[in-house]
């Protein structure tokens, strides 16, 4: 079994604007059925919605309790009779939508229209309605939507649906109009009407106040979360990465298969552009490299191609060495630990991709560096050493492992 929801909606007949409930059209046991709140004789409609919600808690019998889904309805909030905008047919005012060209917005509302009028004709077997939408099968073209109206033949074609409206549309508004009964408010309690329709703006106050609610969590929410997640970059697990050293900056792209590092490059050779614009432009006409052969790749060229892929660096992939030797020789307490972590992190990565041992040869050579490094990031493996002044030693030892990544460099 297949349902749609039961849905409040707003008719507008000649008398004026009337609430009810209808049911599209959902298949049960192999019959299709569609229905509107009504009783034996015919749909009800009422003047207001609190009018519509005190006929529904009087008990009062009506078709919509067969449906399939009558009691999901019902558990909903007091408000659950209220339709909103979109659930607003101006049956009586079809004609005007035909006044205009076939816009989306004319061609929507006028299918809306049409969809409601032959469903409240076919339920209450409103015999002019029916030979109406019988008669012109040009009607149906309506709901293929704006776009059938758009060839050659368009326009012709939506004439002959106004045509036919202002032909015949005043008699398919009288035959629906003697299709409802309207249920007056001298019918029901004035107590209960109050009592609902004071029910109803507490729901729809209750209802606004969640929206505001969840608004504020998804405002929260998104402030908490990184941008860069949703990236074609964080998808594909490759960044691009900007490193400053030594006055200048320069940018690659850098991923980790396992743990491995791969760059943007080959042989050793890590390819460095002066912009991320120069990056961009490059790696769309370029695919000479090791990351070409990242099973992403494809997926970042796929969206450079369309135009969709910018070049934007994320602070965790921003490399700093700018004032690291200067600072070195200064002392321990002048070195900022986490821009030297990161940095020498990236002199690892740049080290262990290249399958080059001179990082690892400098620092052998020089003892007490590694054990300046181990100290200075915290590693176990500084036992208990401590330094000390002079740290010009240190320095140097430094300014040489930088212009070994620069070294690397296609371009600086």
């Amino acid at each position: 079994m297949s349902t749609r929801a039961i849905l409040p909606v707003k008719l507008s007949l000649t008398e004026g604007d009337f609430f009810t409930l209808w049911a599209p059209t959902w298949q049960e046991n192999g019959a299709e059925w569609q229905a509107f709140l009504g009783d034996d004789s015919s749909v009800l409609v009422f003047n207001t919605p609190a009018d519509l919600l005190a006929y529904l808690d009087s008990g009062a019998a009506h078709d919509l309790t067969d449906h399939p889904r009558w009691a999901q309805f019902s558990a909903q909030g007091d408000d659950r009779v209220v339709p909103d905008e979109k659930n607003y047919y101006d049956i009586v005012g079809a004609p005007a939508f035909l006044a205009g060209r076939p816009s989306h917005e004319n061609v929507a509302k006028l299918s809306k229209v049409f969809q409601i009028s032959r469903s409240l004709a076919d339920v209450s077997a409103a015999e002019q309605a029916q030979i109406f939408f019988a008669s012109h099968s040009v009607l149906g073209n309506v709901a293929r939507g704006s776009e059938h109206f758009a060839g050659e033949s368009g326009m012709s074609e939506w004439s002959g649906v106004g045509r036919a409206v202002l032909a015949s549309w005043e008699d398919v508004v009288h035959s629906l109009d003697g299709s409802v009964r309207v249920v007056e408010r001298a019918s029901l309690s004035d107590a209960a009407v109050n009592a609902a329709a004071d029910r109803i703006a507490a729901a729809q106050t209750a209802r606004a106040e969640a929206a505001e609610q969840a608004q504020d969590h998804a405002e929260k929410r998104a402030a908490s979360e990184d941008p860069y997640d949703a990236s074609q970059w964080s998808r594909a697990g490759i960044d691009p990465v900007k490193i400053t050293v030594q006055g200048k900056t320069v940018y690659t792209l850098r991923t980790y298969l396992g743990s491995a590092p791969v760059f943007l490059g080959k042989y050793g050779e890590i390819f460095t552009f002066p912009s991320a614009k120069h990056l961009g432009r490059w790696i769309l006409e370029n695919d000479d490299h090791e990351l070409a052969g990242v099973s992403t790749w494809e997926d970042l060229m796929t969206s450079a191609n369309a135009g969709e892929l910018e070049v934007t660096v994320h602070p965790d992939n921003a490399y700093s060495f700018n004032g690291l030797s200067a600072d070195i020789e200064k002392g321990t307490d002048a070195v900022d630990t986490a821009q030297l972590g990161k940095a020498y992190e990236l002199l690892a990565d740049a080290a262990d991709w290249a399958k080059d041992d001179s990082l690892n040869s400098l620092l052998l050579a020089n003892p007490r560096m590694q054990d300046y490094l181990a100290y200075m990031l915290g590693s176990t493996e500084a036992g208990g050493y401590v330094p000390t002044a002079p740290f010009t030693d240190k320095a140097e030892t430094w300014t040489e492992m930088e212009n070994q990544l620069i070294k690397r460099f296609s371009k600086f």
